[in-house]
Formats: C-alpha cells, sequence, structure tokens
C-alpha cells in the first residue's frame, strides 16, 4: 500500500484564539445557566491589554460580563503584568445586543406544531460536517488527537508547577504522521513551541533553548506519543526561531471561531466552515456538527466501516434537514451500501435542531460546559454527549 505523510496541528488554552473562544462559551454557559432558552451569538476579540466582547443575546438571564471575563482569563493563566494581558488590568468594553428578531422568526416558531420537535428551525443555512476512524481508541484522527495532547500536557505541568516552572500559557503543536494505507507506522515529525520565561542570569539564549527542548521531549513528547511510534529517524522542532517570551493576546491579537480546524478533525474531514464557540445550540452550525460526529462514530463503533464522513445540511427556519449524506471511503462492510447506510441513519437519528439539542442535554449541559469544548477539541473526550456510542446496537439491528 501507498505511504504518505500528515499533518494536522493544536494549540494550548493560552494561545489568543483560544482564549476568545472560552470567553465566548463562558458567557454562553452563563446564559444557559439561568435561561436554557438563551439564544446567543458572541464574539471575542483579545489584543495586548484589551479584550471586547460583541454579538447578539436574547435572554432573561443577567450576566455580569466583565467578573466572568476576568475569571476566564484567569484560570487559564494570564495572571502576571509582564504578561501585557493579565486578567485583573485588563480593559474589558461589551458590545452585546439582542439578537435580529428576522432570524428569530425562523427559529423558534410562534404558531403551535403537531410534533414539538418541529418548534426549533434551524438557525441558518449551511453545511456540517462529521467523521470518525478506527486510529485511536477515541475513534479520532491520531494526528489531532496527539496534538491535542501535547499542548493540554503543557497546560497540566504549568499549572501543576513542579515540572518546567518557567513554561507561560501559550502553545502550539504539530504532529506529522505517516501511512501505509489506512494504518499509522510511525510519528515523522514534531513541532513544539511553548512560551516561556526570559533565560535565567547566567545562561545563555542556547543554553536556555536546548534546556527546554530537552524537557519537552522528556516530560511532553515521551509521555504523550506512543513509544513504538517514535523511531531514530522522527524530527523534533521545539521553538524552531529559538525564543517564545512574547506570546498569548500581546504577541497575537485573538479571535473566537479562528481555529476551526483544531476545533474538528485536523484537517482529516471537511468542514462546513462554521465555528461553534459563543454559538447556542439552535444555531446548527455547532449542534448538528455534534450530532454529525454522534452518527459517524455510531457508524465505526457499530463496526459498519473503518471510517466514516457524514454531512448534514440545513435552510434557515426549517426544522428537517435538506440533505444527508454519508461516505464510508470504500471502508464499509461488503454487504452494505453507503446508500442503505444513509437510509437507516435518517431513520435513527433525528436531525432536527429540537431533537438534537433534547438528545445531547445542549440548553442545560450536565456534567460538562461550552467552555470545556473551547480548548482541546470538540471531539474524542467522552465527557461530551455526543461522543456516547448509544445507538451502536441500533445500527447493528438494523442490518442483521
Amino acid at each position: 500500500m501507498a505511504k504518505y505523510l500528515f499533518t494536522s496541528e493544536s494549540v494550548s488554552e493560552g494561545h489568543p484564539d483560544k482564549v476568545a473562544d472560552q470567553i465566548s462559551d463562558a458567557l454562553l454557559d452563563a446564559f444557559l445557566e439561568q435561561d436554557k432558552n438563551s439564544r446567543v451569538a458572541c464574539e471575542t476579540f483579545v489584543t495586548t491589554g484589551q479584550v471586547v466582547v460583541g454579538g447578539e443575546v436574547t435572554t432573561s438571564a443577567y450576566v455580569e460580563v466583565p467578573d466572568l471575563v476576568r475569571s476566564v482569563i484567569e484560570d487559564i493563566g494570564y495572571t502576571k503584568g509582564e504578561y501585557m494581558f493579565e486578567s485583573k488590568s485588563c480593559g474589558i468594553f461589551s458590545a452585546i445586543h439582542s439578537q435580529s428578531p428576522d432570524i428569530n422568526r425562523g427559529v423558534d416558531k410562534k404558531t403551535p406544531t403537531k410534533d414539538k420537535f418541529d418548534s426549533v428551525g434551524a438557525g441558518d443555512q449551511g453545511m456540517m460536517f462529521g467523521y470518525a476512524c478506527k486510529e485511536t481508541p477515541e475513534l479520532m484522527p491520531a494526528a489531532i488527537t496527539y496534538a491535542h495532547q501535547l499542548v493540554k500536557k503543557l497546560a497540566d505541568i504549568r499549572k501543576e508547577g513542579k515540572e518546567m516552572t518557567y513554561l507561560r500559557p501559550d502553545a502550539k503543536s504539530q504532529v506529522t504522521l505517516e501511512y501505509d494505507g489506512n494504518t499509522v507506522v510511525r510519528v515523522d515529525t514534531i513541532v513544539v513551541s511553548t512560551q516561556h520565561d526570559p533565560e535565567p542570569k547566567g545562561v545563555t539564549e542556547k543554553q536556555w533553548q536546548e534546556r527546554i527542548k530537552e524537557d519537552t521531549i522528556a516530560c511532553v513528547i515521551n509521555k504523550v506519543i506512543p513509544k513504538h511510534l517514535l523511531d531514530k529517524h522522527t524530527k523534533y522542532f521545539v521553538n524552531p526561531t529559538g525564543r517564545f517570551e512574547i506570546g498569548g493576546p500581546h504577541g497575537d491579537t485573538g479571535l473566537t471561531g479562528r481555529k476551526i480546524i483544531v476545533d474538528t478533525y485536523g484537517g482529516a474531514a471537511p468542514h462546513g466552515g462554521g465555528a461553534f464557540s459563543g454559538k447556542d445550540p439552535s444555531k446548527v452550525d455547532r449542534s448538528a456538527a455534534y450530532a454529525a460526529r454522534h452518527i459517524a462514530k455510531n457508524v465505526v463503533g457499530a463496526g459498519l466501516a473503518e471510517k466514516c464522513t457524514v454531512q448534514v445540511s440545513y435552510a434557515i427556519g426549517i426544522a428537517r434537514p435538506v440533505s444527508i449524506y454519508v461516505n464510508t471511503h470504500g471502508t464499509g462492510t461488503s454487504d452494505v451500501s453507503d446508500a442503505e447506510l444513509k437510509e437507516k441513519v435518517e431513520a435513527i437519528f433525528d436531525l432536527r435542531p429540537a431533537a438534537i439539542i433534547e438528545r445531547f442535554g445542549l440548553n442545560k449541559p450536565k456534567g460538562w460546559r461550552y467552555q470545556d469544548t473551547a480548548a482541546y477539541g470538540h471531539f474524542g473526550r467522552n465527557i461530551f454527549p455526543w461522543e456516547k456510542l448509544d445507538k451502536v446496537k441500533d445500527l447493528q439491528r438494523a442490518f442483521k
């Protein structure tokens, strides 16, 4: 079979775009906690010493926006003035107003419907994708899974404060895997860029960077990447520019929704283009993407395919999807066609927004928060209800 390389990247919770995503989703959590019917489309912009929150919110809830924003920034770790972006001193500007009535009239039906799930129309048009494969136990692509784990490990080490005490919140990772057909055979390249304190007195910049590289390989990479995938030819690039002191919103501006590939499948699957963070579940950009992942994961979990892509599309104000598409990429069982699989999927999974919201408890999260989704990926972690393999038996029975 043909060999090839494939790469995915991730960023830490301290990356400026992820700071913005977490603020937007923390606000969503706060609105939904008080009013489960809140309509939220919230964007956040962060830069040196400044946070701007804007968007459309219709709710009966009251949220003290500055206090909430500061608590998110503090939890991430921006707590020192030398970072030039600090929780207690940054300026916060709120430009939130109510949702457009032209959008709301299509989402919340004013006249009664026979079926309660027809009462909520899609919040916008668009197409959403879900994906699953057998590369990891989480049924996620391996490259994005390892990339997430690397930056999550860096954050855990930083917060524990026992090793690598020089770490700062911003970080990025990139993992290149070598495949033989559909099988991961080795890690070709690992890139880690982690923000850090200046070198101590008496230590040269070169010595400092060598220490950071050695620590990163020993404490992070070797603890995350399976040993059998690393070999003498694996390439390691740690802070390849040689210095990464200036970072976070001071080093680069951050904006909600700019890391949509990091949020999903690392480029291993298509993306409809809609961001997730800051949007309530009536927005199918978010809820239908979760539902599509749920379908794809259960198809693979049921043993009906080695990999599966699901696309679902909507028209604004219309509850039922315009189209559903299922592709097993030639890995499906020989006696089940993709067309047959699509028919069973339509019968088993209700993809109307109100049905998705009820199935996953999206307007009243239990045991998870939207803020939890805003760093390290929206998929592949079992705390989220759309990751449940609860339709496997239904799918298997459908093809007996």
